[in-house]
């Protein structure tokens, strides 16, 4: 009897040996044999479902998540092919009463990564936002090459943040302000955001180191960028602001004829001067996103402290080391 229960023991003691090494073989952080509720790291619906149509395959933290608010990841999602999100990682902060204004971005060159813009988004993203960017997630530091990100991409974009905040198994579902929609972009993806600018779903522009190109300078224009008329500004039916990197940004000149050919919308103009590359690559984005998250602070969310940035004869911006601004008569119209 005495052998028959030690071998007994032994068998269980060999199954329990047989099963750890088996979790600790697919799981690389380790098994402890404690089973956790899976749920309490899922976004949950304002109905109480807890959200598992979750098709993000692989995501990235940048600088610690952002200095914001509502620490933020980079991600791609399967549902939204060659696109890359930035988002704050914790959707249960965020609800049908406090949504996530939703900001749009197409990349410089129109390249299909936001591999230069990846820590400026990032950050825009942790002071709660869903951005995103046209093109494939940056896995590291390397320059993205490859064929050239398109116009539809960013109507794409806007088409996936509606169908998403109504799909009651996504975890944006009724997180999303449909309402306060910023498209926006740099040198040729600026250019993209100008093109769309008629979409309706629109409610704000941020157009960074660009410009639309004048029939004197069309040809120094890169092949394959968008390249609408002039007239085309006639069709902006939001509030837009340019960021531009001074006199010696390529595209000063561009977004300057612009900005003094808008005249029937409020719109500004804020010069820092660094050039055309602008501070993206800077921690957090730099100066560029400091000014960019004041315009959707106050855009977006009626913000009239960040407002102050840009409203009246002694604004903020005015008195803020190298940058300069200029509004044309619509402007003081905006509240």
């Amino acid at each position: 009897m005495m052998v028959k229960r030690i071998c007994l023991l032994g068998a269980v003691l060999c199954s329990a040996v047989m099963l750890w090494a088996f979790h600790s073989a697919n799981d690389p952080d380790g098994w402890t044999g404690a089973q956790s509720d899976v749920s309490d790291n899922l976004p949950v619906s304002d109905d109480g479902i807890v959200i598992t149509d979750v098709a993000a395959k692989k995501e990235r933290i940048v600088e610690n998540g952002g200095t914001g608010a509502y620490k933020a990841v980079m991600k791609e999602d399967d549902g939204l092919p060659a696109h890359t999100i930035f988002v704050p990682a914790d959707l249960k902060k965020f609800n049908a009463r406090n949504p996530l204004p939703v900001l749009v971005w197409g990349n410089g060159a129109c390249a299909n990564s936001p591999f230069e813009h990846y820590k400026f988004l990032n950050e825009i993203a942790s002071h709660g936002y869903l951005v995103i960017a046209t093109g494939y997630m940056p896995e590291d530091d390397e320059r993205y090459v490859g064929p050239m990100s398109t116009t539809q991409q960013q109507i794409e974009a806007i088409d996936w943040v509606f169908a998403q905040n109504k799909k009651k198994r996504s975890p944006y579902y009724h997180r999303l302000d449909l309402k306060h929609i910023c498209v926006a972009g740099m040198s040729c993806g600026g250019l993209q955001a100008l093109f769309n600018c008629a979409d309706p779903r629109i409610s704000s522009l941020m157009i960074c180191n660009s410009g639309l190109f004048k029939a004197s300078n069309a040809a120094s224009a890169v092949g394959g960028m968008p390249m609408p008329p002039k007239s085309k500004l006639n069709e902006i039916h939001s509030p837009v602001i340019y960021i531009l990197g001074g006199e010696r940004d390529i595209a000063y000149e561009n977004g300057m004829d612009d900005f003094h050919l808008i005249n029937h919308v409020p719109a500004c103009v804020a010069n820092y001067p660094v050039g055309h590359g602008g501070t993206y690559a800077q921690p957090h984005g730099g100066e560029f996103a400091v000014v960019a998250l004041e315009w959707l602070n106050w855009q977006l969310k009626n913000d009239q402290k960040a407002g102050l940035m840009f409203k009246g004869d002694d604004c903020g911006l005015s008195k803020r080391k190298g940058w300069t601004i200029e509004k044309n008569k619509k402007f003081d119209d905006l509240r």
